[in-house]
């Protein structure tokens, strides 16, 4: 899921970098807004991915299910 997101904020950065060389900087100011918001949910993703394998470790283990 991660890797998805990461390949749309790159192809939004290749459009917002048209949109600047093409003198539309609204366009490139949304095209830069969308990849950034497309890499924050790519880091979510793999953040959201670790804290569920480490709460597999922890019943897998035994323990208590930390939060």
């Amino acid at each position: 899921m991660e890797r998805t997101f990461q390949a749309v904020a790159v192809i939004f950065a290749a459009i917002a970098a048209y949109f600047w060389w093409d003198g539309n900087k609204d366009g490139a100011f949304i095209a830069a807004v969308l990849g950034c918001l497309s890499f924050f949910l790519s880091v979510r993703a793999q953040v959201n991915e670790r804290n569920r394998l480490r709460s597999a470790e922890a019943e897998a283990e035994g323990g208590e299910k930390s939060e």
